[in-house]
């Protein structure tokens, strides 16, 4: 796909319909157009792709593309095909076909931006087509992966140096959301970036209010934030059980939510994600499968119910509140037996390298898949069937996949969803043929061309069946029986939507005892991860750090202001206030004398100096039983 033409802001209105850039962007870009190798580090919600989307469309050739995002990539795809701007992304549960097909329309420059996850960066099939492509430049999201100090680190991350020196004259842009120097160092490292310009937005949010809450309810005291702080929310749990449960008492207590989790399927997902998006549900209760790639700019609120496992994951995590600018709160709920809890999670994600072996072992005789093997299928996987298949607990089994995929020994996509695809073997002449001596199937036949084009020749091409039906008057079930059947006849490729998790062996198949797992490098990843739970433990528990300062030095930004509307500023306020927060309890319980008023009703009545500090003494009050509330979550006397 050609260049377009224009400057780098012109594009963007064009494509995007942006009028102007966002913070860093624009330097960004200018620094990969003008040859430079880049390290990006924007928060959350910074808009990191336009980053490498607008300068690849500015540029000839192919932007290749890897993450190890499977769900982002798809949405990444999508969004860039309805505006028209060719892109395809290879991972998991495509069929051996369609790769090849895809990677031969990037060789022949039908494709503008190709995304595949680092693993699919060793195969053969790869390695050959990739010395044939004109690629202008390789983004490497979530860049932080290649570091064994990152929070995410996959071994994988580690061979894109191989490509690199297959592309030796090609430029680098390497992105992330969160790394500390000691990560960022090691990206510019392993990448073997030249001299590389490095861009790196304030991890400071000004406008997010951080507080910890320690409780021994956190039910109850989700619900009171979520009733004294209007607006959308997300709610993060650590378990799809949690999260349904959660869910349930929010409903009961008449606040419209939903729950999200990797297990659900994709139809599913999709649908109750609309529906938080759009308002018509105001709290989601998620594990942390939710949220990336969503842009919802005005959620008000991110409670955090169980303890996330490192700093980085809470504050990509909190900071999807308040990206439109207003004030918004990200709130974690702690209880003091919760850092015990996390640490012994985390040992769980790591179990023996030999019972690892014996979950791959367990793997290839499920599939009946012999040694040696090539990689690259993909199967359906369905975890507890499989578990009980051959006697083991679905949640260990899980934790050792967990390790063969970092380990780049298999690839489990759990948020798979592809529609229909067709693609017509024959040329023009012989389908025409075909026809003729076939005369059952030219209705279908000519329905499909009709329906999607002459691109059916030339590549897969999504379809749904039931509205071919409808467009061609006939029952659906005739649809699916006649692809199936021109399918067998081998005059189309007919690959049926799939919808279950998908796996796939993405080395050839090793003998289990053989299996080259690096037992010293997961032990380091255990200790690393280890040491981010005392990090985020930390956080939790100290009580004399702002706890914007606290994030800022943890990713070794300089900062020394205070943000003063977190927990610990707001606490430390009411010290050095001139009205003595007494003062401010009789006035609250002369204003309420016989009533009930709300927070705002009260701040209405009272017109406090400081309207934050204000509302903690309330909160405090009810803490301690003074206050009450009634059924409306307004206040009354305790």
């Amino acid at each position: 796909m050609d260049a377009i033409n224009g400057s780098p802001l012109s594009i963007l209105q064009k494509v995007w319909g942006y009028s102007q850039f966002r913070p860093l962007q624009e330097e960004i870009i200018q620094a990969v157009l003008s040859g430079k190798d880049a390290v990006a580090l924007l928060p959350t919600g910074g808009g990191k792709s336009i980053c490498f989307q607008v300068p690849a469309l500015a540029m000839e050739g192919l932007c290749l593309v890897v993450s190890p995002l499977i769900a982002l990539m798809k949405d990444q795809v999508e969004q860039l095909t309805k505006k028209g701007i060719k892109a395809v992304a290879i991972y998991s549960g495509l069929s051996l076909r369609e790769i090849d097909i895809a990677l031969d329309n990037c060789v022949y420059g039908k494709m503008k931006f190709l995304y595949l996850s680092p693993e699919r960066l060793q195969t053969d099939i790869f390695k050959e087509r990739v010395q044939k492509m004109n690629i202008s430049l390789l983004a490497v999201d979530e860049a932080h992966c290649i570091s064994q100090w990152g929070y995410d680190f996959r071994p994988h991350y580690l061979r894109i140096d191989e490509l690199k020196n297959q592309l030796p004259a090609v430029k680098t842009i390497a992105l992330t959301a969160s790394a500390d120097q000691r990560v960022v160092a090691d990206i510019i490292d392993k990448l073997c970036l030249e001299a590389p310009d490095i861009f790196r937005k304030s991890f400071r949010r000004d406008n997010l209010s951080y507080s910890v809450r320690i409780t021994e309810n956190k039910a109850a005291k989700l619900l009171e934030i979520l009733h004294h702080v209007p607006g959308s929310g997300i709610v993060y749990t650590s378990t799809r059980k949690e999260a349904k449960s959660i869910c349930q008492f929010l409903l009961q207590n008449k606040i419209a939510a939903d729950f999200y989790h990797g297990g659900l399927d994709t139809k599913t997902r999709s649908q109750k994600q609309d529906h938080w998006i759009n308002g018509r549900v105001r709290v989601m209760v998620a594990t942390n499968a939710f949220g990336m790639g969503i842009d919802k700019p005005n959620v008000r609120t991110v409670v955090h119910v169980s303890l996330p496992p490192s700093l980085e994951a809470y504050y990509q995590e909190a900071g999807r509140a308040g990206r439109d600018g207003r004030r918004a709160y990200a709130v974690l709920l702690h209880h003091r037996s919760d850092g015990d809890a996390l640490r012994k999670r985390i040992a769980q994600y790591y179990p023996p390298v030999d019972f690892v072996k014996h979950v791959y072992q367990c793997l290839a005789n499920f599939y009946k898949i012999a040694v040696g093997s090539n990689a690259g299928e993909s199967f359906d996987f369905d975890l507890l069937t499989f578990s009980e298949a051959y006697n083991m607990h679905h949640l260990e089994v899980y934790h050792a996949l967990s390790v063969l995929d970092d380990e780049g020994f298999i690839e489990l996509n759990e948020g798979f969803y592809r529609p229909s695809k067709v693609l017509i073997n024959f040329d023009h002449q012989k389908l025409y043929e075909f026809q003729i001596s076939h005369a059952g199937f030219d209705v279908l036949i000519k329905g499909l061309l009709r329906a999607y084009g002459g691109e059916l020749f030339s590549d897969f091409v999504s379809i749904q069946e039931h509205k071919l039906a409808s467009f061609l008057k006939i029952p659906a079930k005739e649809v699916y029986s006649g692809l199936h059947a021109l399918h067998r006849l081998r005059v189309v490729e007919y690959e049926p939507h799939k919808d279950n998790p998908q796996l796939s062996f993405t080395t050839h198949r090793w003998d289990a005892k053989a299996l080259p797992i690096d037992s010293k490098r997961i032990e380091e990843r255990k200790s690393i991860n280890l040491s981010k739970a005392e990090a985020i433990t930390r956080y939790t528990e100290q009580t004399r750090l702002c706890r914007q300062l606290v994030i800022s030095s943890y990713f070794n930004e300089t900062a020394f202001q205070p943000c003063g509307i977190c927990d610990v500023c707001l606490e430390q306020k009411k010290k050095r206030t001139s009205i003595d927060p007494k003062e401010y309890k009789q006035e609250v319980l002369q204003a309420l004398g016989g009533k009930n008023l709300t927070a705002d009703e009260l701040v209405e009545a009272i017109k406090p100096k400081e309207k934050e500090e204000f509302l903690e003494i309330l909160r405090i009050m009810a803490d301690r039983g003074e206050l009450i509330y009634d059924k409306g979550w307004g206040f009354k006397r305790g």
